[in-house]
């Protein structure tokens, strides 16, 4: 188990050393620098220059990117150019309510998908598996801001019932916290949970025309037992991937929503890095949600082992 650690996360270094330097060439080859932005429209072109040579950015480059990744490994992301912080500090102060609202989101999908799914496999081609599939089909079609938009509508304006926007953090009180994530929740879930619907349902269809989920039923056990302990368990592995992929991608997809919801997480932050060509923030916020990304992927892979014997992670 310790080696396939080791050998994952050692696979995991061309992955990032691949992001870092996408995210920071498309960054730097953008038009549009931060001296620029700094000075303002009026600035005079040697102005800019003499900035930008004492930020380091007329340096070629290659250089630039060294510079930048060698203080990156040694956990120096660098300073943010306008927040007066390191960037360290700037998604250490927004990186919290990003993961709140991922969590949550994946909680209520997790919640619809996998009852959904399950009750959509066992009565196939039934008029629940129909109107499940179709209302799965549907999630996954409606974008994420318009639905938000829809319950920031109905349920915050006209039935009053959660405030359509806003943030409260977690030391206000547990209720206070979930009141403000339960819209952005639902309405960035909704697709994941269309996703997991549907990867539930194909799982559970194939492991319930398996010979030993015949034998459990000719044995008499209860047909709850059978879905749940023996058919469940069994088309787990599948959906679990499913799980932690697209909680990936709940972080990464909170931008929009964050901003309708007026979240102050990592959404705002790199929206108003890219606007300020805040560089080394912008570096910063991809490189560590690769991190979690890869993260999630090694946790996953190691559930396999805990939650189904027969995968061995050490086996050659």
């Amino acid at each position: 188990m310790f080696a396939y650690i080791i050998k994952r996360l050692l696979s995991a270094i061309p992955v990032l050393i691949i992001v870092s330097i996408a995210i920071f060439s498309i960054i730097h080859l953008t038009p549009g620098k931060p001296a620029a932005t700094i000075l303002g429209m009026e600035a005079s072109q040697e102005e800019i220059d003499a900035l930008n040579q004492e930020m380091g950015y007329n340096l070629p480059i290659y250089e630039q990117y060294w510079n930048w990744v060698s203080h990156a490994v040694r956990g120096d992301l660098g300073d943010s150019i306008f927040m007066r912080q390191t960037v360290g500090e700037a998604i250490a102060g927004h990186i919290g309510p990003t993961l709140s609202l991922a969590l949550v989101a994946q909680i209520i999908a997790i919640l619809m998908a996998i009852p959904f799914g399950i009750i959509a496999a066992y009565k196939r081609g039934s008029l629940a598996d129909v109107t499940l599939s179709g209302i799965a089909l549907a999630g996954m079609a409606v974008p994420s801001f318009m639905l938000g938009l829809i319950l920031m509508l109905v349920v915050g304006v006209e039935l009053r019932w959660l405030p359509n926007s806003g943030y409260q953090p977690l030391s206000s009180g547990l209720t206070e916290h979930l009141k403000y994530l339960i819209l952005p929740g639902i309405s960035l879930g909704m697709i994941q949970a269309a996703l997991i619907t549907r990867m539930t349902r194909s799982s559970m269809l194939e492991v319930l025309s398996l010979n030993f989920i015949k034998t459990a039923r000719s044995k008499g056990l209860r047909e709850t037992t059978v879905l749940l302990k023996h058919a469940f368990r069994n088309a787990f592995l599948p959906i679990l991937t499913v799980i932690g992929q697209t909680f990936g991608t709940l972080i990464t997809g909170a931008v929009v929503v964050e901003t309708i919801f007026t979240i102050p997480g990592l959404g705002q932050l790199i929206l108003n890095s890219i606007d300020r060509r805040d560089f080394p923030v912008i570096q910063g916020i991809v490189l560590v949600v690769t991190l979690i990304y890869v993260g999630l992927n090694l946790l996953v892979d190691l559930l396999y082992g805990i939650i189904d014997p027969r995968v061995r992670l050490d086996r050659k």
